[in-house]
């Protein structure tokens, strides 16, 4: 089990909330949508970056160096795709070779 900070799970916790609440009146597509800036205030927060090859597998909660959005249960769209939607960022798409803090497993 990792171990997260109250902090960070609070921060995660209202993300994914917010992210769930937010029902847009028409459907978006991916490319209709903006790419998230590494320089975004919540996109920092996430610790997200762009190249998940440039962040050491050992400062991660869950240690593993084949960690990237495209793997990622919370980033949707469809395989392949080089920027695809993710439940954390409403409204962005995230690059699938990036990696953010809260990366979660495919089940």
């Amino acid at each position: 089990m990792s171990k997260i900070a109250r902090r960070q799970f609070l921060q995660i916790s209202a993300v994914a909330a917010a992210g769930a609440m937010l029902r847009p009146a028409t459907e978006a597509r991916a490319q209709d949508m903006p790419q998230l800036a590494e320089d975004d205030p919540m996109a920092m927060s996430m610790k997200y970056t762009h190249d998940a090859s440039s962040v050491d597998p050992a400062t991660r909660a869950n240690p593993a160096p084949e960690q990237n959005c495209s793997n990622c249960a919370l980033v949707q769209g469809a395989d392949g795709d080089a920027w695809r939607p993710c439940q954390i960022f409403p409204g962005k798409v995230v690059n699938a070779n990036g990696w953010c803090a809260v990366w979660a497993p495919k089940a």
